[in-house]
């Protein structure tokens, strides 16, 4: 994408989208997902997100929320601390 891109001003009527009704958008041009396009896909989570993706239970979690604004950091530094403790 060109810096010329981001300067473009969209044409898109907006208010217009918006008023529309589900059953008055034209996909005739986007091909129907499959069984087989869902059979050969691939989950990809940016690896960003990716280091998100650990299940806490809710009031776990709330605990340490309520530990301070530097709770992701406590949650860590306890783990690390474990990891460490239980190290061969």
């Amino acid at each position: 994408m060109s810096g010329k891109d981001l300067s473009n001003t969209s044409c898109t009527n907006w208010a217009a989208l918006e008023a529309m009704d589900d059953e008055d958008i034209d996909y005739s041009d986007i091909p129907p997902l499959t069984e087989e396009f869902f059979e050969k896909a691939t989950l990809r989570i940016p690896a960003s997100q990716a280091q998100q993706l650990v299940h806490i239970e809710p009031d776990v979690l709330k605990w340490f929320q309520a530990q301070g604004v530097d709770y992701k950091a406590l949650i860590n530094s306890i783990l690390r601390h474990y990891i460490e403790n239980h190290s061969n």
